[in-house]
């Protein structure tokens, strides 16, 4: 069963419950007023009956009668009555015609105990149905009033078929008017259905939902483009990073290759120059290890796949810099730290910290002096380089770009890009900002524990 036709479906059967239950409650509240107004017409009939007073007595010493025996006891032509002992002896009855069906033991339980409210029944005799009241008369007697509901019957049966018929054209109606609003409601569903299926049939990100107003459907919409979009830079990022990758793996296996093709072949030959070349193959293969490692932190979910903890910044700072200073013997690391905690990853904000820390003393010229500063979950770290020129500033983060300067330095240009990325995960940002007297202070901001 589709969306559309479950829409319908319920919305024309929450129609039909409400009209079928408007019908009945209509039909219910005619029978109540129509029974109502029959007991006063029987009411009043036998207050006329009870008011008329005696007019002698009749040949056999009982009650007296209700005016003359060609006369109804209450006046009227709809009501019938007859009066009736405690036997059920009919003692005085309209045309003088008695019905002794009507005398049941409810009617002689009145005129035995003379109850203040009489009794009231409904009765069916010779097929037609009949409304009765018995009232008390003293005496041991009590007054039968009856009231034909044949004429009540036929207008109820006649408003049950008609609102039977409306209920019915209600629901028909319904069902139509829910194929409409279906229809309208489910409109942008149906957009959004076949923006999802071309992208999924062309893989084209690049698709949009048409989205406006601000109701829940524009707003999926508006999440849908969202999500697209995010989807689509993703996939333009990974594409870049794979076309970087290759482009910056092809530079050292080409170089691997060229210098293991000349020792192969026996050359060089000239012993320093054989040095030159193996010296060149293991700066290549550091440079590839280093790069792999770099694509690899790079790519990794460190989230799902490492803990979180706690972590004293002020003593990771210094355990990278234990391990730093070996690389640059000739530059001179100081630190100043405060003690300082942070939340997230210790082998990502490790990774972020000596890249940092590489960086600097890639740049610092020899007997430079590089600056570590670490206070309230933040690593500044300054050089004494050349600093980074004001158009290569916006660049410094992004994957695999290096400065033209930087040509000749080993890395892989995915450095700085990583302690970007590790800053982000972690909640924090990473500056650049020229510092005074020259160098470059990057700044590693984290969120405190």
């Amino acid at each position: 069963m589709s969306f559309r036709l479950r829409v319908t479906l319920l919305a024309a059967g929450a129609v039909a419950v409400a009209v079928i239950g408007a019908a009945l409650l209509m039909f219910l509240v005619l029978q109540q007023q129509l029974l109502a107004q029959v007991d006063r017409s029987l009411s009043d009939a036998a207050t006329t009956a009870q008011t008329q007073g005696p007019r002698g007595t009749n040949d056999r010493g009982g009650r007296p009668p209700f005016g003359d025996p060609g006369q109804t006891v209450s006046g009227r032509g709809d009501v019938f009555a007859q009066s009736i002992d405690a036997t059920g002896r009919v003692i005085r009855a309209d045309y003088s015609q008695p019905v002794p069906a009507l005398v049941t033991a409810e009617a002689k339980q009145v005129a035995a105990t003379q109850p203040k409210d009489g009794a009231r029944f409904d009765t069916t005799i010779s097929g037609t149905p009949y409304r009765v009241l018995v009232v008390p008369l003293g005496g041991g007697t009590a007054l039968e009033l009856t009231y034909a509901m044949t004429d009540i019957d036929a207008v109820l049966s006649e408003t049950r078929n008609r609102l039977i018929f409306l209920a019915l054209g209600g629901v028909l109606l319904a069902a139509a008017l829910g194929t409409v609003v279906a229809r309208a409601a489910l409109a942008p569903v149906e957009r959004l259905t076949s923006v999802v299926e071309e992208v999924a049939r062309t893989r084209d990100l690049s698709r949009r939902v048409a989205a406006g107003g601000n109701d829940e459907l524009s707003r999926l919409a508006a999440s849908f483009n969202e999500m697209l979009g995010a989807l689509e830079v993703s996939l333009r990022q990974q594409r870049q990073l794979v076309a970087d990758a290759s482009h910056e793996l092809r530079t050292p296996l080409t170089s691997l290759r060229t210098n293991l093709e000349l020792l192969a072949r026996g050359h060089p030959t000239d012993e320093v120059e054989r040095h030159a070349v193996l010296a060149d193959l293991v700066a290549q293969m550091e440079r590839l290890s280093t790069l792999v490692a770099d694509l690899i932190d790079l790519a990794r979910d460190e989230e799902s796949a490492l803990p979180i903890e706690d972590l004293r910044l002020d003593e990771l700072v210094a355990d990278a810099l234990a391990g730093v200073r070996g690389r640059y013997p000739r530059v001179t690391f100081t630190l100043s730290s405060e003690a300082t905690a942070v939340h997230g990853v210790r082998s990502r904000i490790s990774r972020a910290v000596t890249n940092l820390l590489d960086n600097a003393g890639k740049w610092s010229p020899a007997g430079g002096i590089v600056e570590v500063n670490v206070t309230a979950g933040e690593v500044s770290v300054r050089d004494h380089g050349p600093g980074v020129a004001a158009e290569d500033a916006p660049h410094v983060f992004d994957r695999f770009w290096r400065a033209s300067s930087a040509r000749h330095l080993p890395g892989s240009g995915l450095g700085l890009s990583i302690v970007k990325d590790v800053a982000e995960k972690h909640g924090g940002t990473v500056t650049l900002e020229p510092a005074p007297g020259g160098g470059a202070r990057f700044r590693l901001r984290l969120a405190p524990a």
